[in-house]
């Protein structure tokens, strides 16, 4: 016979029991096995049609002491929770930073090379502060952040880490948002501060609701792409028009146009993004 399903735990409080919370123990683990200076990194607006994507980065080291109570992947809290964080944790870590890359650089080098060029930039500011990381944790499966074999900013001179800066080690692990507590606090950071930029922007543009959707494909969105088309903060190597039309849910990086419109670029030298 099929065993019944046990009850679900209770908290005090009456409510389902809660997610358990990130934790420095990775991150203890490789400062234990001789780091000096480890980093937690997660982006933000991988998927999104306009403006940029955007990588925060929290440096900890072994004096480091617990993170604020409440601290949990970016997703999971709201709003309000994200804003009322943020001076914990930029006051928490050795070192904090958020790098961007545009639009028209997404368009030029694709997403990957976008997400490594924000990566990079983000480290770039952070060892300004505190010197070299020797490793970043890296949310998901996929190191997008070193440099590779035949790297594209090598060759054309954009790595804002310079040729002088050791390469710093990268460890990936999925969900590590909800494990690590650097790579929480990094999700929180770069999720307001990217947050604040495309309401920034939404008063330039108001007809595509940045200010509620933050440039993911909702409804209101797209419809303003069919209307109007794109403006200079879209990502015009995607297929917006189709997206559009489409009315997807989804969005991916799409078939690229025949004529990419780069000709505006929001990122400063040092991958933050212009008022």
């Amino acid at each position: 016979m099929r065993r019944p399903t046990p009850p679900r735990r209770r908290t005090a409080s009456g409510g389902a029991k809660q997610r358990r919370s990130p934790t420095l123990r990775q991150e203890r683990a490789l400062l234990t096995g001789g780091a000096r200076l480890v980093a937690g990194m997660d982006e933000v607006g991988r998927g999104s049609l306009a403006g940029p994507v955007s990588v925060g980065v929290v440096v900890v080291d072994a004096a480091t002491r617990t993170a604020p109570q409440g601290l949990t992947d970016s997703k999971l809290l709201t709003p309000a929770a994200r804003v009322a964080m943020v001076p914990q944790l930029q006051r928490w870590g050795v070192a904090w930073a958020v790098g961007h890359a545009g639009p028209a650089e997404i368009d030029a080098h694709g997403i990957v090379a976008a997400l490594r060029l924000a990566g990079r930039r983000a480290l770039a500011q952070v060892r300004r502060t505190c010197g070299d990381v020797d490793v970043v944790l890296l949310d998901g499966s996929h190191d997008w952040l070193s440099r590779g074999d035949v790297d594209l900013f090598e060759a054309a001179a954009l790595d804002p880490l310079g040729p002088e800066a050791p390469e710093p080690g990268v460890r990936t692990l999925v969900k590590a948002d909800l494990q690590c507590s650097s790579v929480a606090a990094a999700s929180v950071l770069a999720k307001v501060e990217r947050d604040g930029l495309l309401v920034r922007l939404a008063r330039q543009y108001p007809a595509y609701a940045w200010d509620q959707n933050k440039g993911y494909s909702a409804p209101a969105h797209l419809d303003a792409l069919r209307r109007l088309g794109p403006t200079p903060q879209h990502r015009r190597s995607w297929n917006l028009r189709a997206l559009a039309d489409d009315g997807a849910d989804d969005v991916l990086p799409g078939t690229t146009v025949g004529t990419l419109d780069v000709g505006l670029a929001d990122v400063a030298p040092d991958g933050r993004m212009a008022p």
